[in-house]
């Protein structure tokens, strides 16, 4: 799991990340480049709204900032956000 033991606190757990695997990765795109780490794109946006913070501050670990905040624009105009919380 290499970068997620330099983060201590708030990632998903083993039994979260089942919850929305199916979802997420049934959302990728059709055509443009995959992503890399479903998971870790979850984690960091979800870093983002427990802490409130500027998406320009996502700590590196989580990954590029844009490239991060752009999925989560994707997933948004998706209807994802909708379709999980349902």
């Amino acid at each position: 799991m290499g970068w997620r033991s330099a983060l201590i606190r708030g990632l998903l757990t083993d039994e979260e990340w089942s919850f929305f695997e199916p979802f997420v990765v049934s959302a990728s795109p059709l055509g443009g480049r995959p992503a890399r780490d479903h998971r870790r794109v979850l984690d960091a946006i979800f870093w983002i709204a427990r802490t409130g913070a500027p998406w320009r501050d996502l700590p590196a670990e989580f990954g590029n900032w844009n490239s991060v905040f752009r999925q989560f624009r994707r997933w948004t105009a998706s209807g994802l956000w909708d379709v999980m919380l349902e």
